[in-house]
């Protein structure tokens, strides 16, 4: 009679125990970084998995991924178990990782009160000899995901389309939105038709669910805000 023989590698395992059908029935964040690395290297040996392959090596650099990106194709083929294709593989993950880290963006910006979003809008309306309209799109967060130059005008006025407005609110998709506009006059007293028209972005707001926190007017180095002038 044929000889027994027990099978210890990963398909043997519990379905939800493998890495790579663990991640797609948990998600990335479920596995350790044992189970990431034994997705790169694909297999182990007759003796080891590649997820205890993946524990040895990480064991041997106290448990820091640091340490792993440091070494070199040599010294990572010195693991029983790891040949130059495992290697590269594993080298060339960690160097994408850390190309990511180099080009995240920056930290976005919240809108906290009027003076954080002149803060923003200032630069792009602050000096100019005509009107214009801009929008902030913000997150749950408030922070801005995004601004749009929503029309450029003459010196006394510029037409808004609402349609324009929450268009790009939509498709950002933004949770919330701040109104600007400046004044090259330098006068931020708001007329009658920058009352209207911020009622009017307000209601649309409001029926998307997307609503409108401030509208400023800038001038020369200030603004008017119709928050916090209590006319919002």
């Amino acid at each position: 009679m044929e000889e027994y023989k027990p099978i210890n590698g990963i398909r043997a395992w519990a379905e939800d125990d493998r890495p790579r059908e663990k991640l797609l029935l948990k998600g990335k964040s479920a596995l350790s970084d044992a189970e990431l690395i034994a997705i790169l290297i694909g297999s182990g040996s007759a003796s080891e998995t590649a997820v205890d392959l993946s524990k040895r090596i990480l064991q041997s650099l106290n448990n820091q991924l640091s340490e792993l990106a440091k070494l070199s194709v040599k010294d990572l083929t010195k693991f029983k178990g790891i040949g130059e294709a495992k290697a590269i593989s594993i080298i060339a993950a960690l160097e994408l990782g850390r190309r990511r880290k180099e080009t995240e963006p920056e930290k976005r910006p919240k809108i906290t009160d009027s003076q954080s979003a002149f803060d923003i809008l200032y630069p792009h309306l602050g000096d100019l000899n005509h009107e214009e309209f801009w929008v902030l799109y913000l997150n749950r967060a408030n922070e801005v995901i995004g601004k749009e130059n929503i029309s450029k005008g003459g010196v006394s006025g510029t037409i808004v389309d609402p349609k324009v407005v929450f268009k790009a609110a939509v498709q950002f998709p933004a949770s919330a939105i701040v109104l600007a506009h400046n004044h090259p006059s330098g006068q931020l007293k708001p007329s009658q038709a920058d009352h209207q028209i911020t009622t009017k972005l307000k209601e649309a707001g409001k029926a998307l669910d997307i609503p409108v926190l401030d509208h400023l007017i800038i001038g020369d180095r200030n603004y008017f805000s119709f928050v916090d002038e209590g006319v919002f």
